[in-house]
């Protein structure tokens, strides 16, 4: 004998059929169909693709000509970058820049960004300090960093310390052991490896933050070098 279905299984099945069609007619992900850096820039700022958008002032998405030779990759914005919303503005962005003036290496021609677009920090008193974000924060923003080298085409990319280098390189690089070495992804790209900045602005000995300085003026005198060759 037939029988007819219940009310409520009828509901689920078309509770079921809605969402399979609501899914089928979904938009496409942000910045999906961005069509340049300027337009993945724009997407990006209404980026949730992890929680650290909650508490960050804003995103900070890279900055450079679409056109650059090579990428810079850094860990994260720091309380300056993400106040500004430009990467590399705060201290270390300032030894930075400092350097690559030594090594004669023209920011404007570069394209600067981090592997994660949002400030992760802990609050201390009117404070904010920054704290190092994890993997599956990296992962959840290299979906962006993608983006950014699919229309910039690099012929080389910088990874300044272990967050950048495990966001480009899909793992986790051991950088003081791997300092100064170029690694080539599957894709062509080359990926040489040295440390952030950050560091030498947290050496205290005067002697030693010097050296620190020289040693990393010479991984950028030989990302010059690969730029050129």
């Amino acid at each position: 004998m037939a029988t007819t279905p219940s009310t409520t299984a009828l509901q689920r099945e078309a509770r079921r059929t809605a969402r399979r069609i609501h899914a089928s007619e979904a938009e496409p992900a942000l910045g999906e169909n961005a069509a340049s850096i300027g337009e993945a820039r724009e997407a990006a700022k209404a980026c949730r693709r992890c929680p650290l958008w909650h508490d960050a002032t804003q995103t900070v998405f890279g900055e450079g000509p679409e056109t650059a030779d090579v990428i810079f990759v850094g860990e994260q914005p720091g309380d300056q970058e993400d106040l500004a919303g430009k990467p590399f503005v705060g201290p270390a962005g300032r030894i930075f820049d400092s350097i690559l003036d030594d090594a004669e290496v023209d920011r404007r021609k570069v394209y600067v960004t981090n592997a994660v677009k949002h400030f992760k920090f802990e609050p201390r008193g009117k404070r904010r300090i920054h704290s190092k974000p994890n993997a599956g924060e990296i992962q959840a923003c290299r979906w962006w960093l993608d983006k950014e080298l699919d229309f910039i085409k690099p012929n080389l990319a910088v990874a300044l310390g272990a967050t950048a280098a495990q966001s480009l390189l899909g793992k986790a690089v051991p950088v003081l052991k791997r300092r100064g070495d170029v690694i080539e992804r599957s894709d062509g790209l080359r990926v040489f490896i040295t440390i952030h900045p950050s560091l030498i602005l947290r050496i205290r000995e005067p002697e030693d933050k010097a050296a620190e300085r020289d040693r990393f003026l010479k991984d950028m005198r030989k990302v010059k070098q690969l730029m050129a060759a």
